[in-house]
C-alpha cells in the first residue's frame, strides 16, 4: 500500500482532519500500533472534530463580535454586584434552548458588552447561531434596507439567529419608526429564541425611553417578564487602568 498516494487521495477529498491525524500518524510510526479498526476509528475522530471546530470558527466570524471574550476570562473578583452563581448557569446556554432572554444593565465601562460578548462567544462553541449588533447601527441598516425593499429580509435573518446581542440600548432616542421595528424584531423572536439586551439605562426607566405606550408596554412584556437580569454597579474598569497607568 502506498500511503503517499493514499494521503493525496485523502486531501483531494477535502478530509482535512483525517489528512492531518494520518500524516501525523506515519511520520511518528503511531499506525503500527493501531489495529485496522483503532485507525479507523481514529481518522474518523480527527475528521470530525476538524470539521466541528471549523464550524464553531464560521460560527464565530459569523457573529461578528466587538471583542475578544469568552466565558473562562471573566473576573467574578472586582466589587460590581455580578451573581456569579447566575451568570455560570447562564453559561451552560440552557437559557437559549428555553428562549429567555438575558438584561446586562449598568454603568459604562463594567464589563456589560465583554459578559454579553462571553455568552455569545460560548453558544457559538456550542453550535448556536448567534448575531452581535451595535443597536444604533442595527437601527441605521434595517432603516436603509426599507429603501431598497430587503426589509424583510433582513428582519427573517434576525429570527433565525439563536441568540441575538443588542448593544448600547437607549443610547440614543427611540424614535417611532424604530419603536416599531424593535417590536418587529422581538415579536418574530418571541417564544423560539433568546435577545440579549446590554444598556446603560436601568430597566426601571425602559418605559419612559420607549416612549408611546401601546408599543412600549408590548416590547416591554416580550422582553422583561421572561428574562434573567444582572444589574452592575461600580466605577469603570477604563478609568481605573487610566490612574493605574499614571501612578
Amino acid at each position: 500500500m502506498n500511503n503517499n498516494a493514499t494521503l493525496e487521495k485523502i486531501r483531494e477529498l477535502n478530509l482535512h482532519g483525517m489528512h492531518q491525524s494520518f500524516q501525523s500518524a506515519l511520520e511518528l510510526g503511531h499506525h503500527q500500533n493501531l489495529t485496522a479498526d483503532e485507525l479507523i476509528a481514529m481518522l474518523v475522530d480527527a475528521e470530525y472534530n476538524h470539521r466541528r471546530n471549523q464550524r464553531v470558527k464560521r460560527g464565530i466570524q459569523r457573529a461578528r463580535f466587538r471583542y475578544s471574550a469568552s466565558v473562562e476570562n471573566v473576573n467574578y473578583s472586582t466589587p460590581r454586584g455580578l451573581d456569579k452563581n447566575l451568570y455560570m448557569r447562564l453559561c451552560d446556554c440552557s437559557f437559549i434552548e428555553r428562549s429567555e432572554n438575558v438584561i446586562l444593565t449598568g454603568p459604562t465601562g463594567v464589563g456589560k458588552s465583554f459578559l454579553a460578548t462571553a455568552l455569545g462567544h460560548q453558544a457559538c462553541m456550542m453550535g448556536m447561531k448567534v448575531r452581535y449588533f451595535n443597536i444604533s447601527k442595527l437601527f441605521t441598516t434595517l432603516k436603509m434596507s426599507k429603501a431598497d425593499a430587503s426589509y424583510l429580509k433582513e428582519i427573517s435573518k434576525l429570527e433565525k439567529q439563536n441568540l441575538l446581542i443588542l448593544d448600547d440600548f437607549g443610547l440614543h432616542p427611540v424614535e417611532a419608526a424604530l419603536r416599531l421595528t424593535l417590536l418587529d424584531i422581538i415579536e418574530d423572536r418571541h417564544g423560539k429564541s433568546s435577545t440579549i439586551f446590554v444598556s446603560q439605562i436601568p430597566v426601571n426607566k425602559w418605559y419612559e425611553l420607549l416612549g408611546e405606550q401601546t408599543v412600549a408596554d408590548a416590547i416591554l412584556d416580550r422582553v422583561v417578564h421572561c428574562s434573567h437580569r444582572i444589574e452592575l454597579k461600580g466605577e469603570s474598569f477604563r478609568k481605573k487602568g487610566s490612574i493605574a497607568s499614571k501612578k
